[in-house]
Order: structure tokens, then sequence, then C-alpha cells
């Protein structure tokens, strides 16, 4: 959920990409990513599709479609059943059973399921003050909580912080691991996105993954947001790598397209083959945000490219 990074000239060699990643998949063990684990017919898949609900921010706040809707939306306009949502959409309603329980019931009556929740404006989990870093710890518990009953495998965090890099590395480890060990109580895992700041730099979020140490964190690797400050970017290849043997969850990021369907600022094919070959099999989550689509032919024109990189494999 940050601006466009700049254009990168990225030359694909999408047959070189599919005799690789045949060979990949082929050997990849399917391990289990919370409830994205693939069972049945779908063990076929070497990976499967969800929407997050960022894809559609500007129409949820614009009110031209109610979050409520959201679960419908993917399935019935995209054929998507698997949803992230974003707890911006519905700030004010963590606590609220009979809300949540409306939200749960729209999902299972379109056959579809609650794979995590987005969150964010509850405070910095590294922040340098404790007070204000314990609060935003126990501000993410009723997110645990909401997610818990939805169903869903996690909770998606940031993990901000203030200081050097040494000393945010120790600062968000307190803060994430605190709000980790809540959510193994409950059976919901604590994972972090690469969002700005340090949090973009994959080595950081790496060292933080490992100081943390618990089966119940992970990570979420965005394929955009690299971006760390101003016109400071991590390369994106690079932080997917490192980010991937923590993750149980993965966001395709997509902004623009050209005439023949390719996202203009990643590749796609480079980037799933780093995703396949870290032995992920769970979902990957469309995140449209750019401006040149309507969301929703965005949401479309990033559905068609995984469906047809999958296919290939």
């Amino acid at each position: 959920m940050v601006p466009q990074y700049p254009h990168q000239e990225i030359k694909l060699n999408r047959r070189d990409f599919i005799k690789q990643s045949s060979a990949v998949t082929a050997g990849i063990a399917f391990t289990g990513f919370g409830s994205t684990l693939l069972s049945g017919a779908d063990k076929s898949l070497p990976f499967k599709i969800s929407l997050a609900e960022w894809s559609l921010h500007r129409a949820l706040w614009e009110k031209e479609i109610d979050h409520l809707d959201f679960a419908a939306i993917a399935k019935n306009e995209f054929d998507i059943s698997a949803v992230e949502y974003v707890n911006t959409f519905f700030f004010e309603k963590a606590n609220d059973q009979k809300y949540l329980a409306d939200m749960k019931k729209r999902v299972n009556d379109v056959g579809s399921q609650s794979l995590l929740i987005m969150c964010d404006s509850e405070g910095n989990l590294g922040d340098p003050d404790n007070k204000k870093r314990t609060q935003a710890v126990e501000n993410h518990y009723k997110w645990a909580e909401a997610a818990k009953f939805l169903g869903c495998h996690s909770i998606r965090v940031n993990a901000r912080s203030e200081g050097t890099f040494s000393e945010q590395i120790k600062l968000a480890t307190d803060g994430l691991r605190r709000l980790t060990e809540f959510g193994d109580t409950i059976g919901i895992n604590t994972i972090v996105e690469n969002h700005g700041g340090l949090s973009s730099n994959g080595k950081w979020l790496e060292a933080v993954m490992e100081k943390v140490d618990h089966p119940r964190v992970g990570t979420l690797p965005d394929f955009g947001n690299f971006r760390i400050e101003g016109d400071e970017w991590y390369d994106r290849y690079k932080g997917v790598k490192e980010l991937m043997p923590f993750a149980k969850a993965v966001s395709a990021k997509s902004h623009e397209f050209d005439s023949g369907g390719n996202e203009t600022g990643t590749d796609f094919y480079k980037m799933l083959k780093i995703v396949l070959d870290a032995g992920y099999s769970g979902h990957i989550g469309i995140e449209y945000e750019g401006n040149v689509h309507s969301e929703m032919e965005g949401i479309r024109l990033t559905n068609a490219l995984l469906k047809k990189i999958r296919d290939a494999i």
C-alpha cells in the first residue's frame, strides 16, 4: 500500500521460466501454511489465488461497494474463493460479534474462505517507548480474536520502529514476539509484510524473523513494497527471496499492464519462480494498486496473468 515504484526494464524469458518451474514444481514438498494448505483435487495446483481487499480500496472509500459484499464480489466477479481483509474497512467492528457473524455467514454462503486480516493504524509494534509498544501489541489482540472467529490463519501486521538498524531489530522483535505469543494461544499466526521503512529491507526483516524465532511468526512478501524511504529502494527479487523462507502468505502487488497482459514494473514470471523455489504452495493474493486501469479491470488483469503462469506450469 505504497506509491508505485519507478518502472524497471525487465527482460522476460518465459520459455526458460516454464522449463525450470516445471522441474521445481515436480520436486516441491507441499507443506502447510495454516488454512492455505492445498488438499484433494487442488494438490495439482502449484498455488491458489486469493483477493486482497485493498485492491478495491477506492470503491470502498467512496462507498460504491460495501465491505460486507467483498467475499461475494470476489467470488461472483472474479471466481476467487479466498479473501484477505483490511481492518480499516471495518475498523470499529473488531469486537462486534453480530457484524463478524454476518461477515462469516456471507463468506460461507458463497463457498469461500477467509485467509487473513491486514491490520493497520494500531500503533507501532517496534515503538521505542515501551508503553506505546505494549499498547500497540494489545491493540492487535482484538484483530487476532476476530481472525480466529472468521476462520483466518493469520493477521498481517507492520513492524515499524525508530532508531538504528540493530536497535529497530531489537524493538520490533520484542513487540512481535509478545503479539505472536498471544496469537499462539488462540491458534493465529502473526505475519509481517514488507511495508515501508526497514521492513522493506529484506535483510532487516529476515533478521527480525530469526530473532523472534517462533513457529507462529512469519512474513507476507509483497512483490512491490520495497521502497524504504524517499527514492531508496530495495531490490524486490532479492527481498522476496530473503522473506520466502518465513512466508505464510504472498502478495502479488500489481500496478499497470502492457498490451500483452504483463505487469510493467515486476517480472511476475521471475517472481513466481522465486516463490515456488522456496517450496511455497499456499495462496497468492492479488493486490492491485494501479491508476491506469479501473480496480475491477486491474484485478482481472492480475488474475489472468497469475493463471497464465500457473497454467504454463
